[in-house]
């Protein structure tokens, strides 16, 4: 084997690895060249699409599964008048700490 075979070959190997630089991976798997249009979009992927698989758990429902439990109704015009509002904490805490 020359000098030049033993050349190429190590170039072919270096190439192997490099397989999909400078492309980018876009949100509905396509692949393309970076473009411009992808700079103006302003980031978050946009695409629509939404999250897989159960929404993710929010604070303000577990609030209102809560308060449904002690039977409040229109908890959030009750939670602007302060006094009502702290009446009601006072019951669901007095509830919680049972007998």
């Amino acid at each position: 084997m020359g000098k030049e075979e033993e050349e190429k070959k190590k170039k072919k190997k270096g190439k192997k690895g490099r397989r999909g630089r400078g492309r980018k991976r876009r949100r509905g798997g396509e692949v393309g060249e970076g473009e411009e249009e992808d700079e103006e979009e302003g980031g978050g992927g946009g695409g629509g699409g939404g999250g897989r698989g159960r929404p993710r758990l929010r604070w303000i429902n577990d609030v209102k599964d809560n308060l449904r439990k002690y039977g409040v109704k229109e908890w959030r015009t009750k939670a602007l008048n302060r006094e009502e509002w702290v009446s009601i904490l006072r019951e669901a805490k007095d509830k919680l700490k049972g007998p």
